[in-house]
């Protein structure tokens, strides 16, 4: 038997973004988004109303990075979410975290989050299925710390994931299959 659930916003999981641009004087600017997917290889979707500080940034600046929150940060990657830009000016400045220049675009890299896409600002698209920013993924660049060899281990990322029902953040930790070859058990 299924039981019906109320209508919400997302699919669970959703991914928790970083989504972080320049102020228009120079100080760092970011915003938590569970809205946001890979629309192809190296094309970033990130649904984003005109009215948030960090869309005002990206028109602004032509870039963005959008950094993968990770469990340690919890607190910080929902203040991000919590508190606009629009009313806190130093929102960064309070979370204690810290940045580096890009080195592709024109936005800062948390240095503290694990995993970051380096983007170029190609368009924003507004209609009556929705809106958002539009990015060309130029870098991504990941820390030390998650690397096994020249790859990332997704089960060192410790990322956070956002449950739209209950509205809590879940860690996504342990790899439970292999892509593209256990499917491939049913076909023998």
């Amino acid at each position: 038997m299924r039981k019906k659930l109320k209508l919400t916003e997302g699919i669970f999981p959703m991914p928790v973004l970083m989504v972080t641009t320049y102020n228009e004087d120079g100080s760092v600017n970011v915003m938590n988004a569970a809205w946001g997917t890979m629309q192809s290889r190296n094309t970033v979707a990130l649904q984003l109303t005109e009215s948030h500080k960090t869309v005002k940034n990206i028109r602004a600046r032509g870039s963005f990075t959008v950094s993968i929150a990770d469990a340690d940060h919890v607190v910080e990657a929902d203040y991000f979410g919590v508190v606009t830009g629009n009313k806190v000016v130093n929102k960064f400045e309070k979370s204690g975290l810290t940045t580096s220049k890009a080195e592709m675009v024109d936005a800062p890299v948390i240095n503290e989050f694990p995993i970051c896409l380096e983007c170029e600002f190609i368009q924003y698209q507004k209609n009556e299925y929705g809106c958002g920013v539009i990015g060309k993924v130029v870098n991504i660049t990941a820390d030390e710390r998650i690397m096994v060899g020249d790859k990332p281990d997704m089960t060192l990322v410790n990322a956070i994931a956002f449950d739209p029902y209950t509205h809590g953040y879940y860690k996504v930790t342990e790899r439970v299959g292999e892509a593209f070859k256990d499917g491939l058990k049913l076909d023998q």
